[in-house]
């Protein structure tokens, strides 16, 4: 029971970072809201290490920077700009594609992985997924709501190679990998904050902006990080998996819960074939392991 209940607040954490950031960038540029969200994620599992004594045991700083890149910076920027012209249902679902985009840059940049021809089906119903998810936007021509999705997708797009290239150079323990990524893109964005906002034209946010960044950080990206490592430790990554198809179904709910969206029929239809795709792609590998393990024995 207790790893179902980590598993839904994962999920709902995920899911509700499409409200908060819906929130920030109606009052903050999308530059400042990253940067805010990766410092406050960089505090919380600071203090999570702090708490459980975890020390970095080999730290490739280069590489953690590549990582924060692709895993952190240019997916907080893309979602946060790209949250200023669609509905957070949206996002939410483009963000769904993650395990979609996986299964596709897996066997680029991982030994030994391949797309299987039900690997390759379930490609294959992602992609449809994702045309049908855009396919209004598409109707309509090259207009802001259309580069606000794509934005989001690109940013989902490096979130998923960058946890592909977590799997293949971290050494350290879960967390304190996850800190130092934190960290690294929260340099990354300071750095190009002056760049990329006008502070002279700054002006004080409202409580609700601030909270909305605070909330983000805290708990949309550093404490939901600790409660996926603990699930992974305790009903192991397979199972932690799940949280990918709960992601975008909590974003659409909340997102026309609180926010009053409106779910178009087309949408819960690309929900529907993007995590008919990923749960397609899950069945394959489980099958497939259950099939090579007697072999591995003998």
């Amino acid at each position: 029971m207790r790893s179902y209940l980590l598993l839904l607040a994962i999920g709902l954490l995920w899911g509700s970072q499409f409200i908060f950031m819906h929130q920030a960038v109606a009052e903050l540029a999308p530059i400042l809201v990253a940067a805010g969200r990766a410092l406050c994620g960089t505090l919380t599992l600071a203090l999570l290490c702090l708490l459980l004594r975890l020390k970095s045991e080999h730290t490739p700083w280069r590489t953690y920077m590549l990582i924060a890149l692709l895993d952190a910076t240019l997916p907080f920027i893309m979602v946060a700009w790209g949250q200023q012209y669609v509905d957070s249902a949206i996002a939410a679902v483009v963000m769904g594609c993650i395990p979609f985009v996986t299964i596709l840059m897996a066997p680029l940049l991982i030994s030994g992985e391949r797309i299987t021809k039900s690997g390759l089906a379930s490609v294959l119903l992602g992609f449809v997924g994702v045309v049908v998810l855009f396919w209004p936007k598409l109707a309509q021509g090259m207009n802001a709501g259309l580069l606000g999705a794509l934005a989001i997708l690109f940013g989902a797009s490096c979130f998923a190679v960058g946890l592909l290239m977590i799997k293949r150079f971290a050494k350290d323990h879960p967390v304190v990998v996850a800190r130092n990524i934190l960290c690294c893109s929260a340099v990354q964005l300071l750095i190009a904050t002056p760049f990329m906002a006008d502070l002279g034209q700054l002006h004080l946010p409202s409580h609700r902006a601030i909270g909305a960044v605070a909330l983000l950080g805290i708990f949309c990206t550093g404490l939901v990080y600790f409660l996926y490592m603990a699930l992974i430790q305790k009903a192991g990554p397979t199972f932690a998996s799940f949280s990918n198809y709960l992601v975008p179904l909590f974003g659409v709910l909340l997102g026309a819960l609180f926010l009053g969206e409106q779910v178009q029929q087309t949408t819960g239809f690309a929900l529907a074939l993007i995590l008919g795709s990923v749960a397609m792609n899950q069945w394959a590998q489980q099958r497939r392991t259950r099939l090579e393990a007697p072999c591995q024995v003998s």
